[in-house]
Formats: C-alpha cells, sequence, structure tokens
C-alpha cells in the first residue's frame, strides 16, 4: 500500500520466530510477521509485528544483522521505540495501539512524546496519512483515556486547544493499521528530519 507519494508498506508473508523481551519485560519467544518499508532510492526498512507466546504483541523497526548505511537517527530507531498493542477497553472485537510521536534530537538518541495536540500529531505524521488512517474500516483515531470535557479529536479538523495521549482503535482481524500507525507515528517524524521522506503539503 502507498503512504506517501515516496513511501510504500509491503507485507511480504514471512514469519520469523523470535526470542526477546516484551513490552512488559517478559523474557519469552513468539513469532513475527514482516512488513517492508520501501523508499526510491533507499535502502528498505523492515517492520515487524511481533506476536509473543505469553500473549503480548507489539511493532518495531527490525534490526538486520548488517544495518545499511543511513542517517544515525534513523538507525538509532532500530529495535528502539516500539508500539504495543493491547485490547481495547469497552470497545469489543477492538485493539488499541497508542499513538506516541517518536521525534529526532540531534546527537542523540530519539524521544517520545506521548501528550500532544492534535494537531501537532497531524503535523508530525501527515494530515492526508492521519484522516486516511482514521478512515480504514472500523478505525478510529481517539483519546487513549476517557475524561469529561476533552476536546473532540477530530482528524479533518483537528484541535490544537488540549494536549492529550491519542489512540487508534482497530478491528482485532486487521492486520494493517497497527503497522501503518507504528510507520506515522514512531517512523514519519525521522524519516522527514533525515530527508528521506518528503515534507507534507
Amino acid at each position: 500500500m502507498r503512504l506517501t507519494e515516496d513511501l510504500t508498506l509491503r507485507c511480504d508473508g514471512g514469519q520469523v520466530a523470535k526470542s526477546g523481551v516484551t513490552c512488559s519485560g517478559v523474557q519469552t519467544t513468539g513469532v513475527a510477521t514482516a512488513w517492508d518499508l520501501a523508499l526510491p532510492g533507499k535502502p528498505s526498512l523492515t517492520v515487524h509485528d511481533t506476536r509473543w507466546d505469553n500473549g503480548e504483541r507489539d511493532v518495531a523497526l527490525h534490526q538486520p544483522d548488517v544495518v545499511p548505511k543511513m542517517p544515525s537517527a534513523l538507525a538509532n530507531l532500530h529495535n528502539r521505540r516500539r508500539a504495543g498493542i493491547q485490547p481495547a477497553e469497552g470497545r469489543a472485537g477492538h485493539l488499541r495501539i497508542m499513538a506516541w510521536l517518536v521525534l529526532p534530537v540531534p546527537n542523540g538518541l530519539p524521544r517520545m512524546s506521548k501528550s500532544v495536540t492534535t494537531l501537532r500529531l497531524a503535523e508530525e505524521c501527515g494530515h492526508q496519512q492521519l484522516c486516511d488512517l482514521a478512515a480504514r474500516p472500523g478505525v478510529s483515531l481517539g483519546p487513549a483515556f476517557d475524561k469529561p470535557g476533552r476536546p473532540a479529536v477530530e482528524p479533518a479538523t483537528p484541535q490544537s486547544k488540549e494536549k492529550l495521549q491519542h489512540a487508534v482503535y482497530f478491528p482485532h482481524e486487521d492486520i494493517e493499521t497497527p503497522v501503518v500507525a507504528f510507520v506515522l507515528f514512531r517512523l514519519m517524524p525521522t524519516l522527514r528530519f533525515v530527508g528521506w521522506s518528503a515534507p507534507h503539503t
């Protein structure tokens, strides 16, 4: 699928046996579905959607045995700042992935920004891309935590009044949405920062 004019995402159908530590710190094994993120004239990146044997699941930028030449800001994202996937409380048949931004830091490790306005979220990952994500069948973007008086989260008209933690809710059987969300929120700001993806218009 095409995420932007210069960025495509494709599931290569391969599954990889893994061992490692889950988001909750449990040492276990699991199986990852591999996705190929391609940019013209650049080395492809591999995203792993891993289902761990203890029931946890996460999405991360996989680090190959030999990392191709790339800017350090992007190389620093390998096996870092992964995104966990959990059941969506109160939404039967749906899962949730947090829409936390990972922002590049010159000469340093990437920084996680959890609470942002919806407008900032759209600016960093692309307004059209955010709208396309929320328009997928059964998918919605909303507050991660229900609190009275929160402003409405509308990707088409993103609010700039209040910072909050956002989340993407998607059907249990949807294998594409969590990977797309990971690319937009965790990788896109750095891809733009290093010049691997064109600025949003």
